[in-house]
């Protein structure tokens, strides 16, 4: 018997499907607010990009973003949780074609103790290495658990967005390899052992090639794991696509269920035009990353993926949305993805 339905299915059923799914009840609970008109206000990209893109007056656009920490990461890897809530927040600004500008944090703890103390550390290590400041935030050291939530400010000249990616277009994975799991989480770490300028090296190529207008569609890879991000994208710009997974980059040894479903620090799905592929590869290649051409975008709303002869539809969006709630209400608020 085949293992591909049961990939699809445990893909379906992961935690980081179900929190994305969570969104559209989010959103669902606007809906009736911005109908109203509260709320609303110039955003140049609609509800479901990495980040809030507000134009600047200037042919440019300011970002913003924010992320929230789950628990049990926080409990179980309080250093590591803290420096991922500034790096996950720098992936969303590069991913939008941006350059992060600042951070500021909320913070909650019981009292000013070791757990606090190393998700501080955490949050400083990754403003050092990225090279982005932490210039505020709010603390709360009398709270029953702890939590943690990072916001950043951003800003790009061209934007890349989840809402242009189109028919015929080839789906880019960009991934860095040269990592190793942080157990037990599906969280691959190609960061905090790489140097300092090449981290900010290698995400400097997505700006790069946005305003060299080699693509204007992207999203960074979050926890909803390569495939549900592919997903959001697809979902925002209306279209479908099929995904070869024998084509997805991954490292050695490493199953392919647990790679889905991962979340690997520097990984980025780009809707490039075919005439444009082979440059940005090679822009990836020529710094050591990982870049394959690993689907095709089509019309038909369905990610269908495939494995040698066989294919299993892994999601409709036609019949089923998976973040933007209920649809056709031309939305205009900020991220929530």
């Amino acid at each position: 018997m085949s293992a591909l339905p049961e990939l699809v299915a445990a893909l379906r059923d992961s935690r980081g499907f179900a929190h994305k799914r969570d969104i559209s009840a989010v959103v669902n609970c606007f809906d009736d607010l911005l109908v109203q008109g509260v709320g609303q206000m110039d955003q140049a990209v609609p509800l479901g990009d990495d980040c809030a893109a507000l134009p600047d007056g200037q042919g440019g656009y300011q970002l913003l973003a924010i992320e929230g920490l789950v628990e049990d990461f926080i409990t179980r890897m309080p250093w590591f949780a803290g420096y991922s809530s500034v790096m996950v927040n720098i992936s969303d600004i590069y991913a939008m074609g941006g350059r992060p500008t600042a951070v500021v944090n909320a913070l909650w703890g019981q009292g000013a103790g070791a757990e606090t103390q190393k998700m501080l550390a955490g949050m400083a290590a990754a403003s050092q290495r990225y090279g982005v400041p932490i210039v505020g935030g709010h603390s709360n050291l009398r709270s029953e658990r702890p939590q943690l939530a990072v916001s950043i400010l951003g800003h790009a000249r061209k934007l890349l967005s989840s809402f242009r990616a189109r028919p015929g277009d080839q789906l880019l994975m960009a991934v860095d390899l040269r990592g190793q799991w942080q157990e037990p989480f599906p969280y691959w770490n190609a960061s905090t052992e790489a140097p300092a300028e090449r981290l900010r090296a290698d995400l400097e190529l997505l700006p790069e090639i946005a305003e060299a207008g080699l693509c204007e569609a992207a999203k960074d890879i979050s926890m909803a794991g390569t495939l549900g991000t592919a997903l959001m994208l697809l979902e925002c710009s209306g279209v479908g696509a099929i995904v070869d997974l024998d084509a997805i980059p991954r490292p050695a040894g490493v199953p392919l269920l647990r790679w889905l479903t991962a979340f690997p620090s520097y990984g980025f799905i780009l809707s490039v035009r075919p005439e444009h592929v082979a440059a940005v590869q090679q822009r990836f290649e020529a710094r050591g990353l990982a870049c394959a051409a690993v689907g095709e975008v089509k019309a038909a709303r369905q990610l269908i993926v495939q494995q040698g002869p066989e294919w299993a539809l892994l999601w409709n969006l036609a019949e089923q949305p998976f973040i933007q709630g209920t649809p056709a209400r031309g939305l205009e608020l900020g991220s929530l993805a």
